[in-house]
């Protein structure tokens, strides 16, 4: 059984090849297109505005996004019809990218129970002394076991497909985290639910 130090030096390679290959350039202005895996929208497909988020899971102002204006921001807007929305991977470090691996191995109506755990819980699991075992921990209450953890964070499927999505993020500018693409245009750091409203409220009454 892989050990988890093993766990570890591997995510970190892989997180190092996933950094060697980011693209800083900022000049193209086409919204990249889903990675393999899709995305998982909530939302109406029919809504007027469209807000596409690029996220790191162990960003400590995507948690405090999360936290504060998502649940705002959902109810008021996803919910109800008026917005699209979908969360982009954009891993900064060997957790963020083992955390987005483990939401997506069981299945696209797994990903968001399993980001919002994985952000409401931040604290307890990336800025610990033993950080992949307080992972592998948090991940067995969303029905993980230890033998499926460590599957999931060897699959090279699911890495590819998150180094694709974060290198089209690149292309498309994002060089920090969170980053959003709100009907196309990009709008950086964790936003509050005030600024949303002044950013929305014009777009939907068009």
């Amino acid at each position: 059984m892989t050990n988890r130090r093993q766990l570890l030096t591997g995510a970190a390679g892989i997180a190092a090849a996933a950094l060697a290959g980011l693209n800083a350039a900022r000049a193209q202005t086409k919204m990249p297109e889903a990675g393999p895996l899709g995305d998982v929208w909530l939302g109406s497909p029919d809504a007027k505005v469209t807000i596409i988020e690029y996220a790191s899971l162990t960003c400590s102002h995507c948690a405090h996004f999360h936290a504060e204006a998502w649940p705002e921001l959902k109810k008021k807007y996803i919910d109800t019809g008026k917005v699209r929305f979908t969360l982009r991977e954009f891993p900064l470090d060997p957790l963020a990218t083992a955390g987005f691996m483990l939401s997506r191995c069981n299945g696209n109506e797994k990903f968001y129970p399993m980001t919002d755990l994985l952000f409401a819980q931040q604290r307890n699991w990336a800025f610990t002394e033993k950080p992949v075992d307080a992972l592998s921990a948090l991940v067995k209450q969303a029905g993980f076991t230890q033998e499926s953890f460590e599957a999931c964070l060897k699959r090279q499927d699911i890495y590819d497909a998150v180094t694709v999505v974060k290198d089209g993020g690149a292309k498309a500018g994002v060089d920090s985290t969170p980053t959003f693409f709100i009907n196309g245009q990009k709008r950086s750091g964790a936003l509050t639910i005030a600024e949303f409203d002044k950013i929305l409220e014009p777009l939907l009454a068009k």
